[in-house]
């Protein structure tokens, strides 16, 4: 880190006459954003320019403490601020690569006549997005603190559509932000102020308190934080309030900002981190196959299943829910199996075919037998990770929960998944890169409702602005998924190349094949493209997107380059531009691509594969059915 003499020369002129009406002027790197933090007439306010466009106006920051009211009668002092610049490499993330380039300053704001009480105010600014968090020393705090309320008012200089997660469901929007109040809305949340004007906000380091979420019901173009914490007796800081800035929607989910607020890697040895794809049995259990097997939750189906992940390069199995009895028992131990699963003759299974194993872990049974006894015999049998569900608590207690399994699972060497509606990812897993990935959003057949083609094309756009999702997809038996097993509740709409598609759009540190292996090899000439992704890319980048329209996105792997795309429940020509490709070589393209007459609710598993050779000046139109897909497996030729 390097100190940057000009921002120390503001710090003085300001500190010299700190309580009459003044501004601190904080600029990115490359000066494109700019963040004025004023005290005029002792009352905190900021705003923030981009690129020379006032997104906010004046709006008003700070917190309610002890009943003490830090937006007014305040003083701003000891200004200190740091240029920090490296590039680290991702063990689990969406490229290999991450740039942390920032300017970061921080300020003392402290109450005018009662010196006494105080916090830091710590301010980062990238170029396309900033990030402020609260910090409390132990010398603010005293004997016991309470933040009361977030008092910040975040005031737009114009009007704005949104969108936002919403757990389990469809997401929120397109909602004017002027025609409707809403007093709690859960990040991300996204805005589109202009066709090229798009800010998303999150939390980055969700570690020790409850998430905020975001109210917006006054009349005006603003919002507001919603937190509710407990009271403190040590020193600690909030989550960072993060802001992500673009041009284009894709900027915001290609944003590296959330990772970059979260500390470096804890994890010394981290060979054991490995992402990949994963057979799953919760799903399968019920079909029958053509030689008359019936799948079911025993070791049997489990073992048919590790023999198709060893012959097709998927590197995991999924044994979900009530492995070890009832998941919601508190009398099922998860240090034992039930009747009908032999749980350490399947470990010896999978590791003879190379396979990992991931055994799921309900919240109640965690709890009852001892986590970390739980976790140890898990990796005592083998297992390679957990799917931890149904994580119960106030918000507060969850983060803490949390945060207890991954440093658990990581002392275990065990990879983690959570599912639920757990707590937002928030770039934690650059800390932690053994948290690979979660629920967080509507995965495919579950909630016992359908999973349309819209909610496909936003939850790249929305929900992965967080972090890595468990979505479940890769449905091969889209006709007849619904009929004759228990877990599958009613008809799965899309196409098959959609499905195919969706493992491309969406990262994730496991991608959870949900059908049955006898599926998979009905329609082997379009496995294929899944067998050659990778468990890891190399990077990731959104080649076109319209909210709630669709979504293309890039994701390289060495030599190999892969293109996934997806449209709403409206048929459309896209034109991909292979521009991203190096310059003078050129590729076999394989397209995967959804019949002429294919649909996402009458024709939906019809589908033609092709190829063509390609370079970085070609451009292609291809069209996708309603509600469908298209998938590119680009190869360097010699």
């Amino acid at each position: 880190m390097k100190l940057i003499p000009s921002l120390l020369i503001a710090a003085a002129v300001f500190l010299s006459s700190c309580t009459s009406d003044e501004f601190l002027d904080f600029r990115s790197p490359n000066d494109d954003l700019r963040i004025s933090l004023l005290n005029a007439s002792n009352e905190s306010s900021f705003l923030a320019v981009f690129k020379g466009d006032t997104l906010l106006k004046e709006s008003t920051l700070g917190l309610m403490v002890n009943g003490i009211d830090f937006t007014r009668d305040v003083v701003i002092s000891e200004l200190s601020s740091d240029e920090f610049d490296e590039t680290w490499e991702t063990v689990n993330g969406k490229q290999k690569l991450v740039r942390n380039h920032y300017n970061e300053y921080q300020v003392k704001v402290s109450k005018l006549d009662q010196p006494q009480y105080f916090y830091e105010l710590v301010v980062r600014i990238y170029d396309k997005g900033f990030a402020y968090q609260y910090v409390f020393s132990k010398d603010a705090i005293g004997d016991s603190l309470q933040v009361e309320k977030e008092l910040t008012e975040l005031n737009f200089q114009r009007d704005f559509d949104y969108w936002a997660y919403n757990h389990e469901h469809h997401n929120l929007g397109p909602i004017r932000r002027s025609a409707k109040r809403m007093e709690k809305v859960e990040p991300p949340f996204v805005m589109q102020f202009s066709s090229d004007s798009f800010l998303a906000i999150h939390e980055g380091a969700i570690l020790d308190l409850a998430p905020f979420s975001i109210n917006a019901s006054s009349n005006t173009n603003s919002l507001q934080f919603n937190t509710s914490y407990s009271s403190q007796s040590n020193a600690f800081s909030t989550s960072w309030r993060a802001f992500m800035l673009g041009e284009r929607v894709g900027d915001l989910v290609e944003s590296d900002l959330l990772v970059n607020l979260n500390e470096p890697n804890k994890i010394e040895d981290t060979s054991w981190i490995k992402p990949g794809r994963s057979m799953w049995d919760w799903r399968v259990w019920g079909y029958t196959a053509e030689d008359g097997f019936v799948y079911g939750p025993n070791t049997e189906s489990h073992k048919r299943m590790i023999e198709f992940a060893s012959e097709n390069n998927v590197q995991y199995m999924l044994i979900d829910a009530d492995w070890y009895g009832s998941e919601f028992s508190d009398a099922s131990d998860p240090t034992t199996s039930k009747e009908g699963i032999d749980i350490v003759e399947c470990m010896e299974y999978a590791k003879a075919k190379n396979i990992g194993i991931i055994l799921y872990l309900n919240d109640i049974g965690a709890k009852k037998f001892g986590l970390e006894r739980v976790l140890k015999q898990f990796s005592d049998w083998g297992a390679k990770g957990v799917k931890y569900g149904f994580m119960k608590g106030t918000p507060e207690d969850k983060v803490e929960q949390t945060r207890k399994v991954v440093e658990l699972c990581a002392k275990y060497k065990l990879m983690v998944d959570f599912h639920d509606s757990p707590i937002a990812p928030s770039g934690d897993r650059r800390t932690y890169p053994n948290l690979v990935t979660k629920e967080f959003g509507h995965s495919q057949s579950d909630a016992k409702r359908s999973y349309f083609p819209e909610t496909a094309v936003n939850q790249p756009l929305i929900n992965m602005i967080a972090g890595p999702l468990d979505l479940c997809n890769g449905w091969f038996s889209l006709n007849s998924a619904h009929i004759g097993r228990s877990k599958v509740f009613e008809e799965i709409p899309g196409t098959v190349v959609a499905e195919v598609a969706k493992l491309i759009t969406i990262y994730t540190g496991w991608a959870v094949l949900p059908d049955s292996p006898e599926e998979y090899k009905k329609k082997d000439d379009l496995f294929e493209i899944i067998r050659r992704m990778p468990g890891q890319y190399d990077s990731f980048k959104v080649l076109d997107a319209k909210l709630d329209e669709y979504v293309s996105i890039i994701r390289q792997s060495g030599d190999d380059w892969f293109i996934g795309s997806l449209t709403n429940r409206e048929a459309r020509t896209l034109t991909l531009d292979f521009g991203f490709l190096p310059e003078g070589g050129k590729y076999k393209a394989t397209l995967y691509e959804d019949a002429a007459d294919s649909h996402f609710l009458e024709n939906k598993e019809s589908y033609t594969i092709k190829n063509l050779e390609v370079d970085s000046e070609s451009k292609l139109e291809v069209k996708l059915a309603a509600g469908g897909g298209h998938a590119v497996h680009l190869v360097k030729m010699n």
